[in-house]
């Protein structure tokens, strides 16, 4: 079931929506699955085969791609950006604009319980451990083992949660 789309809202019909979803304006969300009692934040764009689990809160103006999944209970902050391509080019080698055929959807998992803070970039192919923080303004470049907490740039263990 569908929360009530607004005309300010990008819904497209393939979205899986579960039970007491919360949908904010000016969203943008095609293809993915969205789990019970989540909240998607103003602004924010989840794209095609993204899942996000049950309990989560996504806030504003944040970003996630194809290939991401959150765990239930997670929390992503304001501006947090995914990334799926570790060689991102706009062409090949001859020339050519790319197309969904020319590259590979690298994965990112989100554990249980986790939370990402503002402003944070996260690069793919990594897990973040269950129960992890990561700090805000942070760019993840590898894996978060469970419970710790990192920040920076790149980010680095500061202490255990």
């Amino acid at each position: 079931m569908n929360p009530p789309a607004s005309p300010h809202q990008l819904i497209a019909p393939d979205v899986k929506f579960g039970q007491g979803v919360r949908i904010f304006g000016f969203v943008n969300l095609y293809g993915c699955e969205i789990g019970d009692e989540s909240k998607i934040g103003t602004f924010v764009e989840i794209q095609r085969g993204a899942k996000i689990g049950r309990r989560c809160k996504v806030s504003s103006h944040t970003f996630i791609c194809e290939g991401v999944t959150i765990e239930d209970e997670v929390f992503i902050g304001h501006s947090v950006t995914f990334t799926n391509d570790l060689l991102p080019r706009a062409t090949n080698p001859d020339g050519s604009l790319q197309t969904a055929t020319d590259w590979k959807c690298d994965q990112t998992l989100v554990k249980k319980g986790a939370s990402i803070g503002s402003g944070s970039t996260l690069l793919c192919g990594i897990t973040i451990g269950e129960k992890s923080i990561v700090g805000a303004g942070s760019v993840v470049t590898k894996d978060v083992p469970p419970g710790v907490i990192v920040a920076g740039n790149p980010a680095k263990i500061l202490r255990r949660v």
